[in-house]
C-alpha cells in the first residue's frame, strides 16, 4: 500500500480521513466539559476563558511538530517505528519538544498580556497567575507525546499513512486531556493559596529539565535548527491564539445564556477544521520530500483529491456534531436543528477555503526558502485553523441568528 496515498482512489482516501476525523467526534466532550465547567469560566477573571482556545491550540506547536516530523521521519526511513534503539534524530525531536513547551508557554503569556490589556481587562498583576495556569496546564499535556509515538508507529506498521491518521486522532485526544487538565488546574488554582502554591511549585519541574536540555545540546546541529525554526513557529501561533481566545470572547457574549450547543460544538468544529489542514499540508508536505509534487502553487491541481476528501470527510462530521450538540443539551427540534445545521455548514464552507490554501501555502514557501515544512505547517495551520474557523462560526452566527 502506497503510505503517500498517490495511487489511492477518491474512495480510498474519504475512507481513510472519514475514519481519522471521526475521531473528532468526540471532541465535543471537550466543549461539554467547558459548558458544565460555566462556573469557573464565567465567574472568575475574563482571562480563564479567554485563554482556553490559546491552551488548546498551544498544544499544535507541538503536536504538529512531533506529528509532522514522525510521519514524514518514517516514510523516509530516518526514523524507526520503536521506542528504543531508535535514530538520534528522533531522541532530539522529543528533547525540542520539552523545550518548546516551556517557551511557547512564557509567549503565550506575553502576547496575552498585551491582548488581555487591550481586550479581556486583565492588569500586569495577573501575569503570574496566567504565566503558571499555562506552564502547569502545557506541561501535563506532554504526557500525550507518548501515545502520539505509539499512534504512528501503529499506523505506519499498518500500512496506513500516519500523515492522514496520527493528527486527527490525537488532536482529538489532546483536546479532551488538555481541557481536563486545564480545568482542573483552574479548580486548584482558585481554591486559595495553598493551592496557588502548589501550582507555582509544579511550574519548577519543567524549568529544570529544560534547563538540563539545553545544557546538552548546545553544540547539537540538528537540535538547533529546529529550535530555530521552531522559534519563528512559536511567535507566529503565540500571536494567532491570542485572537482566536479575543474571538471566542466576543462569541461566548453573544450568545451567552441562548445558545449553550454553540460553545459545546465549538472545540469540535475548531478541531475538525485543523484536522483538514493537517491532512492536507502534512500529506503536501510529505510528497514535496519525496519528490512527488513541485514546490509551486499550481501543483495544488495534482493533490485535488486529497483536498476534496478531506473537505466530504469535514462536511459529514459537522453535520454529526450539531446533532450531538442539540442531543446533549435536549434542544432538538426541527428549527433548533435547521438553525445550528446552517450555522455550522456555513461556518465550514468559509474555514475550509481559507485554511487549504493557507495550509498549502505554508508548505510551499517554507519548502522553497530550504527550511523545514515539518517544523511549520501543522503548527501554523493548527493555530491559523483555530482563529479562522472562530471568525467563522462568529460570521455565521452574525448572519443567521
Amino acid at each position: 500500500m502506497s503510505h503517500t496515498g498517490v495511487s489511492k482512489s477518491f474512495s480510498a482516501m474519504l475512507k481513510e480521513a472519514s475514519l481519522a476525523f471521526s475521531f473528532g467526534l468526540a471532541g465535543i466532550l471537550a466543549g461539554f466539559i467547558v459548558a458544565s465547567q460555566s462556573g469557573i469560566f464565567s465567574l472568575k477573571p475574563s482571562w480563564v476563558l479567554a485563554l482556553y482556545p490559546a491552551i488548546i491550540s498551544a498544544k499544535g506547536v507541538g503536536s504538529g511538530l512531533l506529528s509532522g516530523r514522525l510521519s514524514t521521519g518514517l516514510h523516509l526511513g530516518t526514523i524507526y517505528p520503536k521506542f528504543f534503539g531508535n535514530t538520534k534524530s528522533f531522541y532530539k525531536l522529543i528533547e525540542v519538544l520539552i523545550v518548546l513547551t516551556l517557551v511557547t508557554s512564557f509567549t503565550i503569556c506575553a502576547i496575552s498580556m498585551v491582548f488581555g490589556n487591550l481586550f479581556w481587562g486583565i492588569t500586569l498583576a495577573d501575569f503570574l497567575s496566567i504565566l503558571s495556569v499555562i506552564i502547569t496546564t502545557m506541561a501535563l499535556g506532554l504526557l500525550l507525546s507518548f501515545v502520539t509515538i505509539k499512534v504512528s508507529f501503529i499506523s505506519f506498521e499498518k500500512g496506513l499513512d500516519p500523515d492522514v491518521v496520527v493528527y486527527p486522532v490525537m488532536s482529538t485526544v489532546a483536546d479532551i486531556f488538555v481541557t481536563l487538565c486545564y480545568v482542573a488546574v483552574l479548580n486548584l488554582f482558585f481554591i486559595g493559596v495553598w493551592g496557588q502554591w502548589f501550582i507555582g511549585l509544579a511550574c519548577l519541574i519543567p524549568v529544570f529539565l529544560v534547563f538540563y536540555i539545553l545544557s546538552n545540546n548546545l553544540h547539537e546541529a540538528d537540535f538547533i535548527k529546529t529550535f530555530k525554526e521552531s522559534i519563528i513557529t512559536m511567535l507566529i501561533v503565540a500571536f494567532l491564539v491570542n485572537i482566536t481566545g479575543t474571538i471566542l470572547h466576543g462569541i461566548n457574549s453573544f450568545v451567552e445564556g441562548r445558545r449553550p450547543e454553540i460553545i459545546t460544538v465549538y472545540p469540535a468544529l475548531i478541531g475538525m477544521i485543523g484536522n483538514v489542514g493537517s491532512v492536507i499540508g502534512s500529506t503536501a508536505t510529505t510528497k514535496l520530500a519525496l519528490g512527488l509534487l513541485t514546490p509551486s502553487f499550481s501543483s495544488i491541481k495534482n493533490h485535488a483529491k486529497t483536498i476534496f476528501s478531506a473537505w466530504v470527510a469535514s462536511l459529514m462530521m459537522f453535520f454529526i456534531l450539531a446533532v450531538m450538540a442539540l442531543s446533549i443539551h435536549n434542544m432538538f427540534s426541527f428549527s433548533s436543528f435547521y438553525r445550528l445545521i446552517s450555522i455550522v455548514l456555513l461556518a465550514n464552507v468559509l474555514a475550509f477555503v481559507a485554511i487549504v490554501f493557507l495550509s498549502y501555502a505554508v508548505s510551499i514557501l517554507t519548502f522553497k526558502r530550504g527550511l523545514d515544512p515539518d517544523n511549520f505547517v501543522i503548527p501554523v495551520e493548527s493555530s491559523l485553523a483555530d482563529s479562522v474557523t472562530s471568525i467563522a462560526l462568529f460570521v455565521a452566527l452574525v448572519l443567521i441568528m
